[in-house]
């Protein structure tokens, strides 16, 4: 029925067949090896085991039997009695200790294969199981039914590891035990980049008894705990030598390294102290879990409740489905960690000494606690460095959390588990789920200057500020702009762009304008312009504005303004930049209306330039209408006749032109006028062009003998002449 070659001889085989025999057979032979009887039914599967610390064989039948074989002193050593019909496949997982076997009766069930203790059932409703696979590697295991197939993940991918303060690494690979120190990278470690692998070596400490689900430190580094299967052993982290086992679910440190709580069932926990057993609690939720530090937390679905470890008394009890709970050293900061966001509380121990009677509830102390913040964020593994809270993410970020604001470290390309951080390399330490430890650097000084603005303690601050590289003084520059600090953010910010936006928002003028002399970049002086415009700082604006080449800008300036100067600077510039059109009307507010026929004629726009002639200076108008011939003439002829001949010369004919004798009179007069400049003050005083009768008012100077021509039709103002704008 099924042919499995033993993985750790691949001359050898074994075979499950109908007779009810499991045959161990050799290549090269007809004959088998040996023989395994005790079924009562045919058998259907077979598989050997993968570790080299036990010689055994698996197999399933039709009379709903697992047995568990030792081929080499060829006896049944266990039967796995649970299934309602005939066992069709049976599987060894390769790496962890589990035992996989399914049936007809559509089911899968999970064995500890130390134990022989059924785990868990797994039924997906999909008919008749046929066949189980496990990835190497992975927790990844294929299973195959009449109706389809099923991937599932077993467990979880956290790996068993802990580090102490020192940087030495334990961590379970099954159920041997490795250690890897980060001492040793100390000649070549500035060297190591961010999320690089680093390259540790390995030593290994031997076998553990259990098969680790977690390993953890304690405070003081000088003992570790291996928890699993339902057990637990203390080890010295030294040299790996038993020191306390016992029964438990779950095991958690306190912040005293002499005690700690194991979790013996969902209702009993039991408090140690120097490896003796103290009390036994009940706690009033039925637990899901446990959680060490400054105080002992136990969760449950909807419930988190904090107790102090020496009198087991409620110290507060809080409404939230809590996932994980995460103490800072000083026993001051809490992180409560729930699916989707997490919570930073302030712990009081003071406010919980002086509590009384009458102030403990059945939720206990109302004000031990203090909600610093909250954020959005789903928490995977995390660790306190000071008041900093340092985490990963279900996205794979690498953030810290401070003062209310949350940086990015790095963003990673799997997920990592972080170990702990180390002061004097400054670097923050993680391993994937293969045990490859990676590291970040983290500045310490940074991380401190941060905290201490957070306290509003400024004079700390301006000390540890000396210590913080020039080349990370710009990120915390950003977060004292964060915080509301931009004058400080300007003092401690290196990177130009940042102190240019700084010194604007701030008002800094004469600091923006060096920024930018140095930037020298058109958006820069173009938003210098707008804040000395908002400061009424017009001298500066108009310079920021022509560095900008923002003519547009500068018209608005110089007309606002009043200045000629300004105006006849900008017609000039704007001439020489190629914008005409702030050119022309630069030229036209100026009064210099030759220059804006000028304009039109360069660009081409000699009908627009004809019909500007004819209202403004008709001197000019035979000349342009020549120009305009001349270009109308070379255009493709539709008929005989050339476009050209349609526009009429006022030279030639004078009948179609009636006044213009008197139009260019009063054009010379216009121009006598302009050269007196009125001064912005007397604005009010002077009517605007729209109500002037210039024919009239020019009469009536001729007339007083105010304005007379001479032979060549020149103008000659002889006394006050009135004007206009």
């Amino acid at each position: 029925m099924q042919l499995v070659v033993n993985p750790k001889d691949n001359n050898t085989f074994a075979t499950a067949s109908l007779d009810r025999t499991i045959k161990v057979w050799q290549f090269g032979s007809t004959t088998p090896n040996f023989t395994l009887e005790g079924h009562e039914k045919g058998v259907n599967c077979v598989d050997y085991y993968h570790g080299g610390d036990k010689p055994y064989l698996i197999s399933g039948a039709d009379d709903r039997l697992v047995k568990i074989w030792d081929y080499q002193n060829k006896t049944c050593v266990a039967t796995l009695d649970g299934h309602a019909q005939n066992v069709s496949a049976v599987c060894f997982h390769p790496e962890l200790p589990i035992i996989l076997t399914g049936s007809e009766d559509s089911t899968v069930r999970l064995w500890h294969a130390n134990t022989y203790r059924l785990e868990t059932t797994l039924n997906y409703g999909l008919e008749r199981v046929w066949c189980i696979s496990a990835q190497r590697g992975t927790n990844t295991i294929a299973i195959g039914y009449d109706e389809g197939s099923v991937i599932i993940k077993l467990g979880r991918e956290e790996p068993a590891v802990s580090m102490d303060a020192s940087g030495k690494i334990l961590w379970a690979k099954h159920s041997e035990v490795q250690q890897a120190n980060l001492k040793t990278l100390q000649d070549g470690g500035d060297e190591i980049g961010d999320g690089e692998r680093l390259p540790l070596s390995i030593k290994d400490m031997g076998a553990c008894e259990i098969y680790p689900q977690t390993l953890q430190h304690s405070s003081n580094g000088r003992f570790v705990v291996a928890c699993g299967d339902g057990e637990y052993i203390i080890y010295t982290s030294m040299a790996l030598r038993n020191k306390a086992y016992g029964a438990g679910l779950e095991f958690v440190w306190a912040a005293d390294p002499s005690v700690y709580a194991v979790r013996e069932s969902a209702t009993s926990i039991k408090l140690f102290k120097n490896f003796k057993e103290v009390k036994t609690m009940r706690p009033d939720v039925t637990m899901d879990g446990i959680h060490g530090g400054a105080l002992l937390a136990a969760r449950s679905s909807s419930a988190l409740c904090f107790y102090d470890w020496e009198t087991t008394q409620l110290i507060r009890r809080i409404e939230m489905a809590a996932k994980n709970v995460f103490w800072s050293d000083s026993g001051e900061l809490v992180t409560i960690a729930g699916d989707e966001s997490f919570f930073i509380l302030r712990y009081k121990p003071e406010v919980v000494a002086k509590a009384t009677g009458d102030q403990i509830t059945e939720d206990g102390i109302e004000d031990a606690f203090d909600v610093i913040g909250e954020q959005a964020e789903s928490v995977k593994t995390a660790l306190w460095i000071g008041d900093c809270f340092i985490f990963t993410t279900a996205t794979n970020r690498l953030n810290y959390y401070v003062g209310g604001e949350i940086v990015t470290i790095a963003h990673l390309d799997r997920p990592l588990y972080l170990l702990g951080y180390i002061p004097k390399d400054s670097r923050l330490y993680a391993c994937d789920k293969d045990h490859n430890v990676v590291s970040y650097q983290l500045l310490l000084s940074v991380l401190e200057y941060q905290t201490a603005v957070m306290r509003r303690d400024f004079d700390t601050a301006d000390k540890v500020l000396p210590t913080i590289p020039r080349d990370q003084r710009t990120r915390v520059a950003h977060f004292l702009e964060k915080q509301g600090f931009k004058k400080q953010a300007l003092a401690v910010s290196q990177d130009p762009e940042h102190r240019f936006e700084l010194a604007l928002a701030l008002g800094e003028l004469k600091t923006a304008y060096d920024l930018a002399v140095e930037a020298d970049s058109e958006e820069k002086w173009r938003q210098l312009s707008q804040a000395a415009t908002q400061k009424s700082e017009l001298l500066l604006a108009g310079e920021c504005l022509g560095r900008a080449h923002d003519y547009g800008g500068l018209l608005l300036l110089a007309t606002s303004a009043g200045s000629a100067h300004l105006l006849n600077k900008l017609a000039q510039e704007s001439t020489t930049g190629g914008q005409n059109n702030v050119s022309f009307v630069s030229n036209l507010l100026l009064g210099d209306v030759d220059r804006c026929l000028d304009v039109l004629i360069e660009t081409g726009r000699l009908p627009e330039a004809a019909f500007f002639a004819r209202t403004y200076c008709p001197s000019q108008v035979a000349r342009v209408v020549s120009l305009w011939k001349e270009k109308a003439n070379s255009v493709r002829k539709t008929s005989d006749r050339n476009l050209g001949d349609s526009l009429a010369d006022p030279v030639r004919y004078e009948n179609l032109f009636p006044g213009m004798e008197q139009a260019c009179k009063a054009e010379q007069y216009i121009k006598q006028l302009a050269k007196a400049s009125i001064p912005a003050a007397a604005y009010v005083q002077v009517p605007p062009n729209i109500e002037r009768k210039v024919l009239k008012e020019m009469a009536e100077a001729e007339a007083s003998g105010a304005l007379r021509f001479d032979d060549e039709g020149r103008a000659m103002i002889m006394g006050g002449g009135g004007g206009g704008h």
